[in-house]
């Protein structure tokens, strides 16, 4: 009788960390030239882009995709932009708030029309695609687990930074800022893996492997309950 090998667990699978932690990094420095230079946005921005640029150089010098780092790049010139165009220093975050609120609803939409994108991104990093879909299993339990993504991490993003933006606590929104971004992913991912297996069958031999099989507890053509 032989053994089933162990199922891969989601973090190992999404990985994804440097990137989170890139992207703190920016922000974080903006606040630090924003204070440092008593409260100057224009330092405060100057300093972000160019944490931004070395930041960049050294991931595509370590062999980094250049066209993440300028997606990278670019998204921070343009909250440096916009805080210098308001003169608000929190302005440097609205990018970040309006970002999570568009992904909050996107995440939420794609599990109503049964396109839940964990699964869309979990198929597309395993190279299974979209026949993820054909196991109503899988379906299901990508759904369940999306449900964390849009209420762990996106809706409680958006309800700090909301919170911290409106009232302007720039030092604050730095600290939100970073405590938000690796940490709160790696918390998001542990729970939404652990939402998946729970969900899966116990028989379900895991992510990579697509089993196509009526599942009672899904609708029949109809409507209908199966029997």
């Amino acid at each position: 009788m032989t053994s089933r090998a162990p199922r891969e667990s989601l973090a190992q699978i999404l990985g994804g960390r440097r990137g989170a932690i890139d992207a703190s990094i920016p922000p974080a420095a903006f606040v630090l030239g924003w204070l440092i230079a008593g409260q100057s946005i224009a330092w405060g921005a100057g300093v972000a882009i160019g944490v931004a640029v070395l930041l960049g150089g050294f991931r595509v010098a370590r062999g980094d995709k250049a066209r993440a780092v300028v997606v990278s790049l670019a998204a921070v010139i343009a909250a440096a932009l916009i805080a210098l165009h308001t003169g608000r220093a929190e302005d440097f975050f609205l990018i970040q708030l309006l970002s999570n609120v568009a992904s909050a609803l996107l995440w939420a939409a794609s599990i109503v029309v049964r396109w839940p994108l964990l699964g869309v991104v979990v198929g597309l990093v395993i190279g299974q695609k979209t026949r993820w879909r054909r196991d109503p299993a899988l379906l299901r339990a990508y759904s369940r687990a999306s449900w964390v993504w849009v209420f762990l991490q996106y809706t409680l993003r958006v309800v700090v930074y909301g919170s911290l933006w409106w009232s302007g606590q720039v030092v604050a929104l730095g600290i939100a800022r970073t405590v938000l971004s690796w940490p709160l992913v790696a918390v998001t991912v542990a729970v939404s893996g652990w939402v998946l297996y729970r969900t899966l069958p116990p028989e379900h031999p895991g992510l990579r492997v697509v089993e196509e099989y009526e599942d009672p507890s899904d609708p029949a053509p109809g409507g209908l309950p199966r029997t």
